[in-house]
């Protein structure tokens, strides 16, 4: 009995593939954040260490690896919230995670606009999973004690969105990074003081 393609399990990529795979989308969030979202490939390539060929093997348009960066980010994002729970008081995992989230907002402003009609499924998707993360982070912290009982993950992301206004102009990171310890300094319960 033949087995057709279709039903066939699909296979693992190659660990050398994989390597090259990752490269790429390290090396085309670099060049964007460099160059922009207009980058060319052929210097996307170039930065990874591999032929233009490889690179239209794992991404054969500039939307797919485009938004293969935005979802990476996205993944490390979701990923992260567990992961500094585990090595940190639920209210510090918060605060860390709110600063994660600026690198995370200003990869997004870079791709936002070269995501173009591909961009209504990408947030949506995408959109869950960092409110399930912060969702996460805050309940913990609430139930810890570290933050207000009457914190809400909702009210911490609209104003993580607000920190961000003015992305384009110098010195937002900065700015929004102190706007997060000032949101945290108001988060804290008063037993923990400031």
């Amino acid at each position: 009995m033949t087995v057709k393609a279709e039903e066939r399990p699909a296979r693992k990529p190659r660990a050398d593939a994989q390597r090259n795979r990752e490269r790429l989308v390290d090396a085309a969030k670099a060049a964007f954040a460099d160059a922009g979202a207009e980058v060319s490939l052929e210097e996307i390539a170039r930065r990874a260490g591999v032929g233009i060929g490889t690179l239209y093997r794992h991404f054969p348009t500039r939307d797919a690896i485009i938004a293969a960066v935005y979802r990476r980010e996205v993944q490390q994002m979701a990923d992260a919230a567990g992961r500094l729970l585990t090595s940190s008081a639920p209210g510090e995992a918060l605060h860390e995670w709110m600063r994660l989230l600026v690198d995370y907002m200003a990869t997004k402003k870079l791709v936002a606009s070269a995501l173009g009609s591909m961009s209504g499924e990408i947030y949506a998707s995408s959109g869950l999973r960092i409110i399930d993360a912060i969702t996460l982070l805050v309940d913990r912290a609430r139930a810890a004690g570290d933050i207000r009982p009457d914190a809400d993950p909702t009210d911490i992301m609209r104003a993580m969105v607000g920190f961000t206004y003015g992305a384009s102009g110098p010195g937002w990171e900065a700015s929004a990074r102190r706007l997060i310890d000032i949101l945290m300094d108001g988060l804290r319960t008063s037993r923990q003081g400031g």
